[in-house]
């Protein structure tokens, strides 16, 4: 990709878009850097000497005009359940390629149900390139490889890291909706901790529960699998505290309750610092079944989920700005390959057993 390629970065001034603008400046790149925050963006284009927009998503068209002058928007502002059906209108009215950090199922289904605008419009529709969902995403297309007729998947990570602020957020706006799975091809709800079991991810055995994940509507898309489950390890007191959640799901689902939580968890949180990035990677696991009863079981290591999304979300965009691509909705390993995942920094291979 040319350094000179124009593209957007929105939500250029939350935990995760900071990461990744440093990292594209230190590239050679100067993305347009745009939010909400006309102090916070001002202030970041100005020390890393980028351009910068501000405007709110509401704004069609302030987003359109901006939208307008570039070929690309990586979209980092969350939850996306939120914000992501404006992004996507702006990018089918303008002719410009849609990439997204999320790892909210709605929003993939939202994206694969305009996948006909956007072969019209030309442009590339890819949520989900960043540790939601671009190694689970890898793991699953290769497990597709090694058992064609699988008819079950499971996916899950082991992750140590803290959560962002935004991640957090995200999470609370998903909780009031439960678990969720997809079986027979059809997403289907569950309570919240429906599902245990123990995993190898990499490191022994762990307790692991299931949690609504991004791959249980993607790794549908890319493999044709139609029942998926997602889960990440966990503690005991951790399911214990997540069944209890389910009395509140219903109080969850009222937008002032989610707010008022949101702000608390807020004020608690702080963002894994550098070198907790650096000293916690992630462990990735993968199993598909057939009809028979094979199992085939794959493991991968990748770094920090944070670290991972910003290498990830800048290869795929590099990719996209680079060569032509299909447009219309696609998931990372279609758009980029399995074997993308081991050429980010700190990954393995993916590894298959037996």
């Amino acid at each position: 990709m040319s350094t000179s390629t124009p593209w957007l970065l929105y939500g250029a001034n939350g935990y995760t878009g900071e990461l990744i603008a440093r990292e594209a400046v230190a590239r050679g790149m100067k993305p347009v850097l745009a939010g909400r925050s006309k102090q916070k963006i001002a202030r970041l284009a100005a020390e890393l000497d980028c351009p910068s927009a501000v405007f709110d998503l509401d704004d069609h068209t302030a987003l359109c005009a901006t939208l307008s002058q570039v070929a690309a928007v990586l979209h980092c502002a969350g939850p996306f359940s939120q914000t992501a059906a404006s992004m996507m209108q702006g990018c089918l009215a303008t002719h410009v390629h849609y990439l997204d950090i999320t790892g909210e199922i709605d929003v993939f289904e939202l994206a694969a149900s305009v996948h006909e605008k956007a072969q019209r419009s030309g442009i590339v529709l890819c949520p989900g390139v960043g540790f939601d969902v671009v190694p689970t995403d890898c793991v699953a297309a290769r497990l597709k490889e090694v058992m064609p007729d699988a008819t079950h998947l499971a996916l899950g990570f082991d992750s140590r890291a803290g959560l962002s602020k935004g991640t957090a957020k995200t999470a609370i706006e998903s909780a009031g909706k439960g678990s969720c799975v997809r079986i027979d091809g059809r997403l289907v709800t569950e309570r919240l901790a429906a599902r245990t079991r123990r995993i190898d991810f990499g490191a022994g055995e762990k307790l692991a529960v299931s949690i609504p994940w991004g791959d249980v509507s993607t790794a549908y898309y890319t493999t044709a699998i139609g029942n998926i489950e997602v889960y990440t390890a966990t503690s005991q007191k951790s399911v214990d505290s997540m069944r209890r959640a389910n009395l509140l799901r219903p109080l969850l689902r009222q937008r002032w309750i989610r707010e008022l939580v949101k702000f608390s968890a807020q004020r608690r949180i702080t963002p894994p610092g550098k070198t907790e990035r650096e000293n916690n990677p992630t462990h990735v696991w993968g199993e598909a079944r057939n009809a028979a009863g094979e199992v085939k079981t794959a493991r991968l290591r990748t770094a920090n989920g944070y670290s991972l999304t910003v290498h990830a979300a800048l290869g795929i965009l590099g990719e996209v700005l680079s060569r032509a691509c299909n447009p219309g909705f696609t998931t990372p390993s279609f758009l980029v390959g399995a074997d993308f995942v081991s050429t980010l920094p700190g990954s393995s291979t993916i590894r298959i057993d037996p």
